[in-house]
């Protein structure tokens, strides 16, 4: 997506279409629940759902409809969208093999022989947020450890949202700091800061976030209905173990997904009876159809969010925020900017469902408010990447939220709603910026 033009008109307008979108997709899903409808945000697809706030989209702004729908279209064939779209087929050809040669049932059997019920919650969180840090994307983790949390929920009858919650929750906290994280690198470049200054500003911010989740999912977590963990083969659990080695290593997340495949199909062939390559080559066309809706869903999103940003969309938010922030400037507070900063990033991804293009459309807007109020670059850094990856791992919509609600077979409303770290950060960050806690030296 591009970072809009200075010289880009501007319409509140614009935004009424993925308003349509959340009223239409959440709001019938809240109001089947409250007519007891089962798996109620499951009767209407958001891929449809969308499909209005599309329509709505098109009739708005200037030109001709066939320069409207190829705006559409180069949302949808974004670099960003594509780069989705084929981690999500990676994941779910990944996900079925392992399925399919025990390899899920193996893992989840060792882990529960191995670790007490009441930190498998925990647990996972921690594991996640390691190897998304040293990984360095919140998608690559969610795809690599999501099926093993979805197989505990199938063995021990523990909530299926809370055990996707805590994967989503341990992969933002990584996206959040990892030194190679896109989001990392956009907020530093955009503030003018050393990516080790800012990780040194965040972590005190993010960490007594983690570890007050890692705390909660403890007391008051689902630790289920767990039995004997059945008997299980290392060989099947090894795919699972080389794919988090290579992640920690920091290997191309395409080249983990896809090595985890290999090994998979290697060791079905090895140990499984009946696995054949034809076998083989079924499973992973079967993971391929497994992540359709999120697939579609993902590219409308795309293409709806440039048509909102053609036009001018982003651009009358942004500039609204930046007009708060320069009134609340007047008495040169930093406090005003800081808070100015949080919302302008925030808004920016509820728009685009994707964190870096949120820190890269306002990262100068934001510097600008943080020249004008005195916040320190590693300060304005740090808000700017805590709260797009907030915001990115509560929306429903989000690709990292569709993931892991795609791998566990659940809406992915109730996996935001129950991001127990995404909550726990927003409330310690809100904190951090009315005390200007952490200090800082100049």
């Amino acid at each position: 997506m591009n970072t809009p033009s200075p010289n880009q008109s501007t319409s509140g307008v614009a935004l009424l279409p993925l308003l349509l979108f959340l009223i239409i997709f959440i709001g019938t899903g809240s109001l089947l629940t409250m007519q007891g409808v089962s798996m109620a945000f499951y009767q209407l697809s958001a891929a449809v759902a969308i499909l209005p706030a599309i329509a709505l989209s098109l009739m708005l702004g200037k030109g001709k409809l066939d320069k409207k729908i190829n705006i559409f279209l180069s949302g949808v064939g974004d670099i960003n969208i594509v780069t989705m779209c084929v981690i999500y087929l990676l994941a779910g050809g990944f996900a079925s093999v392992a399925k399919t040669i025990g390899g899920v049932d193996a893992t989840v059997n060792m882990g529960l022989a191995l670790v007490p019920a009441q930190l498998v919650l925990p647990g996972l969180f921690v594991i996640s947020a390691f190897v998304s840090t040293a990984m360095g994307t919140s998608m690559g983790t969610i795809a690599a450890i999501a099926p093993i949390a979805a197989g505990v929920g199938d063995q021990t009858g523990m909530s299926a949202a809370l055990l996707m919650g805590a994967v989503l929750g341990g992969a933002m906290f990584g996206d959040n700091l990892s030194m190679i994280s896109d989001t990392t690198i956009a907020a530093t470049r955009t503030q003018g800061c050393a990516m080790s200054d800012k990780f040194r500003m965040n972590v005190l911010i993010a960490l007594p976030a983690a570890i007050a989740t890692a705390a909660l999912l403890t007391v008051f977590g689902d630790t289920g209905a767990a039995s004997s963990p059945a008997d299980w083969e290392f060989i099947r659990v090894v795919p699972y173990i080389a794919i988090l080695a290579l992640a920690v290593a920091g290997i191309n997340v395409f080249v983990v997904l896809a090595t985890g495949i290999v090994l998979c199909g290697a060791v079905g062939l090895a140990v499984q009876p009946g696995f054949t390559l034809l076998t083989f080559s079924q499973s992973i066309y079967n993971g391929f159809t497994g992540m359709h809706e999120i697939l579609v869903l993902s590219m409308l999103v795309g293409g709806l969010g440039e048509l909102i940003r053609h036009q001018g969309g982003l651009l009358w938010l942004l500039e609204r925020i930046n007009k708060l922030a320069h009134r609340a400037g007047r008495s040169n507070t930093r406090r005003s900017g800081e808070v100015s900063i949080a919302a302008l990033v925030s808004l920016a991804d509820v728009c685009t469902a994707n964190n870096t293009v949120a820190i890269i459309l306002s990262g100068g807007l934001a510097k600008e408010i943080a020249e004008d109020n005195g916040v320190d670059p590693r300060r304005s850094a740090s808000i700017l990447d805590i709260f797009s990856c907030i915001v990115q791992g509560l929306v429903p919509y989000a690709a990292q939220v569709l993931l892991a609600g795609s791998i566990a077979k659940i809406s992915p409303v109730t996996v935001a709603a129950n991001n127990w770290y995404c909550l726990i950060l927003a409330v310690v960050s809100v904190g951090a910026i009315i005390t200007g806690w952490p200090r800082h030296k100049k």
